[in-house]
């Protein structure tokens, strides 16, 4: 006679490996079906960007941080670029899902709300990596900006990517149509990715200016990329560590509580 299965007792045991595993290579197929729009564009934007500043003021502005203005630069848009492609992939997904009706295609499976929330992560951890690594390519071949640092470029990369990713997923889960979505990103998003010393040092700031650019957890992120880079920062490196690591931690969490309850999930 067969063994019945316990109650409560998963038959893919405490994790589902495969099923997470499934749910981010369905993630990374979903943007590389389209990489002219959710790769190359982002990387084309980051060209202009750094060839618009060196035509404009390039050779014109002194060195910032002590490091020539354009290699200060790159950091900034790369990371830019990271993060906002991180919370793009997983926002559109889940956004797309609602608005067509078939977010129950995903709740459905047996997956657990950690392991819901690993597969989408991993879609857009996957996402702003591709768009980084080419960026930090082309910038050590025409720019000459390699790492100094590169255990920490790739752990604030990857920080960057996971937080992101989570406010996607809460920016998501949240917008019942595009038009919220598009406000999310537009107000809230794109304004603390700019306002975070992207493009200068904060310490050109008024004091002011310079305490609320603490307050944001963006600013961590790009100052971190920044010191893996070229060796410059402005905060300590553990501090930023810990702020970021600690804003992941959050946002996972509301993440999974959300995905729990399927709040503004389910019908």
């Amino acid at each position: 006679m067969a063994s019945k299965i316990e109650m409560g007792v998963r038959r893919f045991g405490h994790v589902n490996w495969l099923g997470a595993w499934t749910l981010t290579i369905r993630e990374i197929r979903r943007f590389l079906n389209v990489w002219l729009q959710t790769v190359m564009a982002p990387l084309i934007n980051a060209g202009l960007f750094l060839m618009i500043f060196t035509i404009a003021i390039g050779s014109q502005r002194g060195d910032v941080m002590g490091v020539d203005f354009m290699t200060f630069l790159v950091p900034g848009i790369l990371t830019m670029t990271v993060i906002q492609n991180a919370f793009a992939n997983t926002s559109s997904s889940i956004a797309s899902a609602k608005v067509q009706g078939n977010i129950v295609d995903t709740l459905m499976p047996p997956l657990s709300a950690s392991e819901l929330v690993a597969g989408y992560i991993g879609g857009a951890v996957a996402r702003g990596l591709l768009v980084g690594v080419v960026i930090a390519i082309g910038a050590f071949v025409f720019l000459d900006v390699g790492l100094v640092h590169a255990g920490w470029a790739m752990t604030f990369v990857l920080l960057g990517s996971v937080l992101m990713g989570g406010l996607g997923m809460i920016a998501g889960i949240f917008a019942n149509k595009f038009d919220q979505l598009s406000a999310i990103t537009n107000f809230l998003v794109t304004p603390l990715a700019f306002l975070s010393g992207t493009f200068y040092s904060i310490d050109a700031l008024p004091p002011f200016l310079q305490t609320l650019s603490h307050a944001n957890p963006f600013f961590y992120i790009i100052d971190g990329v920044r010191f893996g880079m070229i060796g410059v920062s402005d905060s300590s490196p553990w501090l930023r560590l810990m702020v970021v690591g600690g804003s992941c931690v959050v946002i996972l969490a509301v993440c999974h509580r959300w995905m729990k309850s399927g709040y503004r999930l389910k019908a």
